[in-house]
């Protein structure tokens, strides 16, 4: 009885140990991709920072969509390529570092999304967006920019956006 008990634990020991690995691979996989990705977005921040305009550029999707901290910043890639040129071409774009960042993977492992706090000129900003994966390089499909607000000084900051909210809004149902 005692032979068979260790040749079943044997047995099963072996036979969980691919699952175990497998498990361990997959881990290690996803930490690969997120080091990637977070690679990927710190050279596009770095790129801004140090008006390239190209490299930052070539870290987008030709699709993408960047929306700004501006009610009217939606961009498609097009659009902000032109919005941003001046600033580039000037060697002042912006220069934001993160100070914390999350990175999810979708099942796929193309497509991953994220958000992060950020250090700008404007304060503490929060990014969020989207990255897909082209030709072995993880690039910016969609990104939001928003001026993180504390909760106690939201009231202010109402107030002092009510006219432009009131007339924007009155445009936007116009349409």
């Amino acid at each position: 009885m005692k032979k068979v008990l260790i040749s079943f634990l044997l047995v099963l020991g072996f036979s969980l140990s691919p699952v175990s690995a497998q498990v361990k691979d997959s881990e290690q996989n996803i930490l690969s991709i997120k080091k990637r990705i977070d690679k990927s977005l710190k050279s596009w921040h770095k790129a801004a920072g140090e008006a390239n305009f190209e490299e930052y550029f070539s870290l987008m999707t030709d699709d993408a969509v960047f929306i700004g901290t501006d009610a009217t910043e939606n961009w498609k890639i097009s659009e902000f390529k032109q919005f941003s040129k001046p600033y580039f071409d000037a060697g002042k774009a912006w220069d934001f570092t993160a100070i914390e960042r999350n990175i999810y993977l979708i099942e796929n492992r193309r497509f991953a999304w994220f958000d992060e706090l950020l250090d700008t000129h404007m304060g503490i900003c929060r990014g969020s967006g989207v990255m897909r994966k082209e030709n072995g390089k993880w690039k910016v499909q969609h990104y939001v920019l928003s001026i993180a607000i504390p909760n106690d000084n939201v009231d202010e900051i109402t107030q002092i956006k009510k006219d432009f909210d009131k007339k924007l809004i009155s445009k936007l149902k116009e349409n």
